[in-house]
C-alpha cells in the first residue's frame, strides 16, 4: 500500500513539472542594429543586412559594458509589427531592432536611428515595444510607459491592456502625463526649440501579476505595440557636423637669385688683361 502511494506521488509531482515548465519559460529577445535591405508588404516583413547583436558583460562592482557585435547571419528577416512600419522605413535606413524568441523570425521593435554614428546614435522614429531599444529618442526626449491590463482577458502571464500610461520627459523631468486607450494619441511640443514629440499606442499586452489570484505566475512577457515619431530641435545636428581642418598654409620659399652678372664682367677684364699682355709681349 505504502509503495502505491509513492508511486502516485511521483507520478503526481512529474505532471506538475510538465504544467509548470513551460509556463515558466520566458521568451528570449534579440536586438540588432543593421541596415534595411528590404520591406516587403505583401510578405508582412523586414529584412536588416550585415546585423551587429547588442549585448553587455556584467563585472562585479562596475557599469555594465554594452556593445554590438558582429553576428555569423550576414542578414535577418521578420515579420513587421505593424503596417505602419511600410509608411516610417524604407531600404537605407539604419535601425535597431528586436525580435522575440530569437534573432529574426519576428519583430517586436524597429526604431530608425538619428545619425547612425557611435558616438552620438539617436532615435527618431518606433514602432512596436520601446522599453527593448537602448538607444535614447533625440533631443534629449525619454519615454515612461506602462499598460494596464483587463484582468478580464487575462492568460497565463498576460491580459490585454486596457490602457496605456506614458509619461513624456524632457531632459529627465516629466512634461507631460497621459493616459492612452487603444489607437488614441497624444502630442508633446512644449519647449519652443521646434522639437515635438508624438506618441499613439495601437494595442498591447499587460503583465496579469496585478490581477487577483495570477500573482507569482511565470511566463511570456508582455508585449505592446506603440508608433512614436520625435522631431529633434533646430540646430540639433549641428552638434554632429565636423569642421574640417584647415591644409596647413605653405611656407613661401625665398629663392636668391644667383649673381653671375657681377662675375662674367670680371671674367671678360681678366680675359682682355691676358690678352693685351700677350700682345704687348709679342711686340717686344
Amino acid at each position: 500500500m505504502k509503495q502505491i502511494t509513492f508511486i502516485t506521488l511521483l507520478v503526481s509531482v512529474l505532471v506538475l513539472c510538465l504544467c509548470v515548465l513551460p509556463a515558466a519559460a520566458v521568451l528570449q529577445e534579440v536586438t540588432v542594429k543593421g541596415t534595411v535591405s528590404a520591406i516587403s508588404k505583401e510578405k508582412n516583413s523586414l529584412t536588416i543586412e550585415n546585423p551587429l547583436q547588442y549585448g553587455c558583460t556584467y563585472s562585479s562592482g562596475g557599469a555594465p559594458a554594452c556593445s554590438y557585435t558582429a553576428m555569423s547571419e550576414s542578414s535577418l528577416t521578420g515579420t513587421v509589427p505593424s503596417d505602419s512600419t511600410y509608411t516610417l522605413f524604407q531600404t537605407g535606413d539604419t535601425v535597431v531592432a528586436t525580435s522575440l524568441g530569437g534573432a529574426g523570425g519576428t519583430w517586436i521593435t524597429i526604431a530608425k536611428l538619428y545619425n547612425a554614428l557611435p558616438a552620438g546614435e539617436y532615435v527618431t522614429s518606433l514602432v512596436g515595444d520601446p522599453r527593448t531599444i537602448p538607444t535614447p529618442l533625440v533631443g534629449d526626449y525619454a519615454l515612461d510607459v506602462t499598460t494596464i491590463p483587463d484582468c478580464t482577458t487575462c492568460y497565463g502571464t498576460t491580459c490585454t491592456a486596457a490602457t496605456s500610461h506614458v509619461n513624456v520627459l524632457s531632459s529627465g523631468t516629466r512634461v507631460l502625463e497621459k493616459t492612452l486607450g487603444p489607437r488614441l494619441a497624444l502630442t508633446y511640443n512644449g519647449r519652443n526649440d521646434g522639437s515635438r514629440v508624438e506618441v499613439t499606442f495601437v494595442k498591447g499586452e499587460a503583465s496579469s501579476a496585478t490581477c487577483a489570484g495570477m500573482a507569482g505566475m511565470t511566463g511570456p512577457q508582455p508585449v505592446s505595440i506603440y508608433i512614436i515619431n520625435v522631431v529633434p530641435p533646430v540646430g540639433f545636428d549641428q552638434q554632429f557636423q565636423v569642421t574640417p581642418t584647415p591644409a596647413p598654409t605653405p611656407v613661401p620659399t625665398t629663392v636668391v637669385p644667383t649673381k653671375k652678372s657681377g662675375s662674367l664682367p670680371l671674367a671678360a677684364i681678366g680675359a682682355a688683361g691676358l690678352g693685351a699682355a700677350f700682345i704687348s709681349c709679342r711686340r717686344k
